[in-house]
């Protein structure tokens, strides 16, 4: 959530930034995007689906793709239209066929299209024929239409739509930098950049309901997409079956991102605990990755190897990009989403130690994203909700949480180009409640490093009887057919197929 491009969450976050995941040319014209009435929204006819085979080679196959034109505002659902790249794999047993099962990906700024192309085979296998499976890219994202921010490369480096504060925990040159995005979006995003929110993509989630031919559907969302299903939920209730919200954040309404990304560096330190047991392990002995004798030790090394690259910074094999302390800060964020990043990081920790050796850094930091992609992620966060504008509260809170919270040193707490955002946003988050049906599956891990175990509890509670969770005890980002926990991949499994949820909630073990 919030969250930005990493290796394996691709299929949540990827891409990116301040979040996120990640074409045709926005119209231009002024949006304000209220919320339609109801029945203006569902009577507007959604056009049919021109199916297309889109499978790849280590894909699954039969998979298939198509364009869903959508409002670029939803108060005028005949102007102009925006396209979103739709895919599906359609079931492979029609007797057991009983609907479909949506794919919500995360960031903002994932690829549905990509993550059904990375899960769809397994996916397919858990559920056996019931459904067919889809997913689509969100306004913004891959396929779909996109807009451009128009910003420099160098502030399209993770670390820096990220605001680190300065090593010395000033925010002067984030503040610069985040008015020179924001203004930036404001030149160049366009009346597409500003339909970029939740609200928005719940209506084309609801258009591509009525594109399908189904009157309810079933969905998988992930991270983000956690947020966006339970908001369809909340506004939708009569056209959801069965609803799986895995790995989610606080939906309070006041914050929503802006919580998401304060809430990871408590996060951060939930999860530390796990690579630190891992990096003194004896088994780390043999593979050079050991780097410390005890776990307790590691911490501080750590803390002490980013003070040292903050003041020199240490040579890579990218030319031009330096190892900094806040690079280093970055790469082991990225690392807490998966046990199996954790060797990767060992590796560069131990390289930026040694004097002879120059490290290599994670893809994710070693080049700046794409211009769609930052766009995309900044416009959603800053679309969503209303950001504080005051610097010296900014500048209050960086300092507070650099002293709670030294892993993150701040960034988490930080001023973002939302602070300075032009528009307002179009319409107040949705507040998430009880009402409504009792068919939502939450699983959650124990020790998530991008959306808490404690601001899940928060979305459960908001939920009250209409949700179960599921609470497995394992660190990382993402659960169902992600960590391998048999008992977690059960609950949801069965729920999908079957109906079935627990009668309370329930812990699974490692």
């Amino acid at each position: 959530m919030t969250t930005y491009p990493h290796r394996r969450s691709l299929h949540f976050l990827r891409p990116l930034p301040l979040l996120l995941t990640l074409s045709a040319t926005a119209a231009a014209m002024t949006l304000t995007a209220v919320a339609p009435p109801k029945a203006q929204a569902e009577t507007a006819a959604a056009p049919g689906l021109t199916w297309r085979s889109c499978a790849q080679p280590g894909g699954p196959a039969g998979q298939e793709c198509a364009e869903l034109p959508v409002p670029l505002d939803y108060r005028d659902p005949k102007g102009p239209q925006l396209t979103l790249a739709v895919s599906r794999i359609r079931s492979d047993r029609p007797a057991a066929r009983r609907g479909t099962l949506l794919m919500i990906p995360g960031g903002p700024g994932s690829s549905g299209v990509q993550w059904l192309r990375r899960k769809g085979d397994a996916l397919r296998k858990e559920m056996t024929g019931r459904y067919d499976l889809v997913s689509f890219d969100p306004r913004g994202v891959g396929a779909s239409t996109t807009a451009s921010c128009g910003l420099d490369a160098d502030d399209r480096h993770l670390v820096h739509l990220r605001s680190w504060p300065g090593p010395d925990g000033g925010i002067e040159e984030n503040v610069a930098r985040s008015r020179r995005i924001a203004a930036a979006c404001a030149r160049h995003g366009g009346a597409a950049l500003r339909s970029f929110s939740t609200a928005n993509e719940v209506r084309d989630i609801d258009r591509f309901r009525q594109a399908l031919g189904e009157e309810k559907l079933s969905a998988w969302g992930a991270s983000y997409g956690t947020y966006v299903g339970a908001v369809y939920a909340q506004k939708y209730p009569h056209r959801t079956d069965r609803w799986v919200l895995d790995s989610s954040g606080d939906p309070d309404p006041s914050r929503v991102e802006r919580g998401w990304l304060v809430n990871m560096a408590a996060g951060a330190d939930d999860r530390f605990p796990d690579f630190a047991a891992w990096a003194s392990a004896p088994a780390r002995e043999d593979e050079g990755l050991r780097l410390a004798q005890r776990a307790k030790d590691i911490r501080p090394l750590f803390l002490a190897l980013a003070a040292e690259l903050d003041r020199a910074p240490k040579e890579t094999t990218t030319a031009g990009v330096p190892l900094t302390g806040d690079r280093l800060r970055q790469a082991l964020q990225n690392a807490l989403y998966d046990d199996d990043s954790f060797a990767p990081l060992a590796r560069l920790v131990q390289a930026a130690r040694l004097p002879a050796e120059k490290p290599v850094l994670p893809a994710a930091l070693a080049q700046p994203l794409r211009d769609q992609d930052a766009a995309v992620t900044v416009a959603v966060i800053c679309n969503d909700v209303r950001w504080p504008s005051s610097v010296p509260a900014y500048r209050r809170a960086v300092a507070a949480d650099r002293v709670r919270h030294p892993l993150t040193a701040g960034m988490p707490a930080n001023v973002s180009p939302c602070a300075f955002w032009k528009d307002a946003p179009a319409e107040q988050p949705t507040r998430i409640t009880a009402e409504g049906p009792s068919n939502i599956l939450m699983i959650q891990n124990l020790r998530d490093p991008s959306t808490p175990y404690f601001g899940a509890l928060k979305m459960r509670r908001a939920l009250g009887d209409r949700a179960r969770l599921v609470t497995v005890d394992h660190g990382g980002h993402g659960v169902y057919l992600g960590n391998g926990n048999a008992c977690g991949d059960r609950k949801v499994t069965a729920f999908l197929s079957t109906g079935q949820r627990p009668e309370r909630d329930v812990n699974c073990g490692r």
